[in-house]
């Protein structure tokens, strides 16, 4: 029942972005069929085999040894701190380590290692799914760096992008999230369903987004290039670029979570003095039950995982992940991986913003089209995660 429940929800989600398609005669069923089966593959691999739960637990385990090192710079700084026995400072202990995962993709960045990996493995994409090169590019860039930085990276090619193309790659940009914040997420939620995300998420975004906005290129102006991805002169330069980059995130970070869970505790307070008892991610839990019984979540458990999903569609992730942490060893492990798995995207409002304003900094006249489907860039993103939590919940 669980797997017929998956499907349908997969049908669902295929079937919302059909009825949201601008192009219906040029979907490449074809190239959106090789996505499925590889997330259904990478799934089971990750799942259900030894050599995945040996590669995810490998990952994890240089993960853990990168929030060591990390610490070591933190507790440096902001030693002197004096922390109640079992507590924790959320700045210091999570978001200050972006500061170094934001470092080290800067210097991989520099060394142009990163830079070719993605492009060979996104040339490989375009190979077997026969999207373009750029789209597939920036689809497993998107994967290491944040929204911003990975549009900035193929911004050489922003006068090639079409509004269809110009939707695909926002779509990507909005449906992953930066390796610099990963390091973060692991330490509220568990590594194997954040890890597992990444690949997911990828795939997710192009079927979806590809579904919406379907394109084809002429072979003249299928390119990528990643020559200037990096403007770096040297290793040490590198490393301070990446150390003020990641700083800047997790001061941002900071305050949005700051502002955010503040109004939600400001919105709640208005709620509850109207209907006592009820919040929001109540109403947002009852709105979104439906559908998270079809992905997998147990009816028992789905009103209040359906509320910290929706909190992360009004606020962001990290609200949504904190609201998660104290339930991991309380909700049912698969609950669990299906929630952890929808979270880990920038599939929310303030993200339609930050891509906005991205493009805007790039190409103002592309600008204007981000802004005309920013609603339609959110829907697609959070199908997309929905996608990739329901492949997630198959294999739980």
């Amino acid at each position: 029942m669980d797997i017929l429940l998956g499907l349908l929800a997969i049908l669902v989600v295929l079937g919302i972005a059909f009825l949201m398609s601008n192009d219906r005669k040029n979907i490449n069923y074809l190239g959106i069929g090789i996505m499925l089966v590889a997330q259904v593959i990478t799934t089971w691999f990750m799942f259900e085999t030894e050599i995945g739960s040996w590669i995810i637990n490998r990952i994890s385990d240089g993960f853990n040894k990168l929030i060591e090192f990390g610490m070591a710079g933190i507790n440096f700084v902001v030693g002197g701190f004096v922390i109640e026995e079992g507590g924790s400072i959320f700045f210091f202990n999570v978001l200050l380590l972006i500061v170094f995962f934001s470092t080290i993709l800067a210097v991989l960045t520099h060394l142009k290692i990163l830079p070719v990996i993605i492009k060979y493995l996104g040339g490989l994409l375009s190979k077997i799914t026969g999207l373009p090169k750029v789209e597939s590019f920036n689809a497993v860039n998107s994967i290491f760096f944040g929204q911003s930085e990975a549009l900035i990276a193929i911004k050489s090619q922003f006068h090639h992008l079409n509004s269809n193309r110009l939707y695909i790659v926002s779509a990507s940009a909005m449906g992953s999230v930066s390796a610099s914040i990963v390091g973060a997420y692991i330490q509220m939620l568990p590594a194997q369903y954040v890890l597992v995300a990444l690949p997911l998420n990828m795939f997710s975004s192009l079927i979806v987004a590809s579904i919406i906005a379907p394109v084809k290129v002429k072979k003249e102006e299928d390119r990528v290039d990643v020559a200037n991805v990096s403007t770096s002169k040297s290793v040490f330069e590198a490393m301070g670029t990446g150390a003020l980059d990641g700083g800047k995130i997790a001061l941002i970070v900071a305050a949005m979570l700051i502002a955010f869970i503040a109004s939600l505790e400001l919105v709640n307070w208005i709620i509850q003095a109207i209907f006592a008892g009820v919040t929001i991610q109540q109403i947002l839990g009852y709105i979104l039950a439906p559908l998270g019984i079809l992905m997998g979540i147990s009816p028992g458990e789905v009103i209040q995982a359906g509320g910290i999903m929706g909190t992360k569609i009004v606020t962001n992730e990290f609200v949504a992940m904190l609201e998660l942490e104290p339930l991991v060893n309380t909700l049912s492990e698969k609950t669990v991986g299906i929630v952890a798995v929808f979270l880990t995207s920038f599939a929310n409002f303030s993200s339609i913003g930050i891509i906005a304003g991205t493009v805007q900094g790039i190409d103002s006249e592309k600008a204007v089209s981000v802004s005309k489907f920013g609603m339609k860039l959110l829907i697609g993103a959070t199908l997309g995660s929905i996608l990739s939590a329901t492949m997630a919940g198959l294999f739980l």
